[in-house]
């Protein structure tokens, strides 16, 4: 049987439909966070693939990129995305700008607030140095910036897809 760390593919299977609960339901759980940061890194890998195979300026990441792409940059009209300041988004002052911005997108975009990993600089892949944790609205609104206004367009050139790793039984 499959295993990841100290989690079985059965510990997997069955975690995955819970995953879709509230995060107040649980409390500081490992098996928990293991999933959400595979799930995570799933997210990532297949993101990332499909930079390096369709024209970024295309791509639409939900039904609502034109209201996200605006609201963000109308409120955050200055906001670095080719290499982020983490502190922008994760300092106390960070949060207090972000938070809103984050809330009025709740009851429009599906999983708003899952833990999304992000690239810190746009020029690179996915790495445990270039990566960074945010919420899925934070991911969707700086990575609609980046395809946008072309700070993806050279990952097509620069890497090739992957194949991503799934976890068999």
């Amino acid at each position: 049987m499959a295993q990841i760390g100290n989690i079985s593919a059965d510990q997997l299977i069955a975690g995955s439909s819970v995953l879709s609960r509230p995060a107040e339901e649980f409390e500081n759980d490992q098996t928990i966070e293991a999933l959400w940061a595979m799930k995570a890194m799933e997210h990532a890998e297949i993101y990332f693939n499909i930079l390096c195979s369709v024209d970024p300026k295309i791509l639409r990441l939900t039904p609502h990129d034109n209201t996200i792409y605006k609201t963000f940059r109308e409120i955050f009209p200055n906001f670095k995305i080719d290499v982020i300041n983490e502190d922008e988004l994760k300092s106390e002052e960070g949060k207090n700008k972000w938070r809103p911005f984050c809330e009025q997108f709740k009851d429009l975009v599906e999983d708003y607030s899952f833990g999304t990993l992000i690239r810190i600089n746009c020029t690179d892949e996915y790495s445990e140095s270039n990566s960074m944790l945010t919420t899925r609205i934070q991911f969707y609104a700086i990575e609609l910036a980046r395809n946008r206004e072309g700070f993806n367009d050279q990952i097509r050139q620069k890497f090739k897809p992957k194949k991503i790793q799934k976890i068999s039984c």
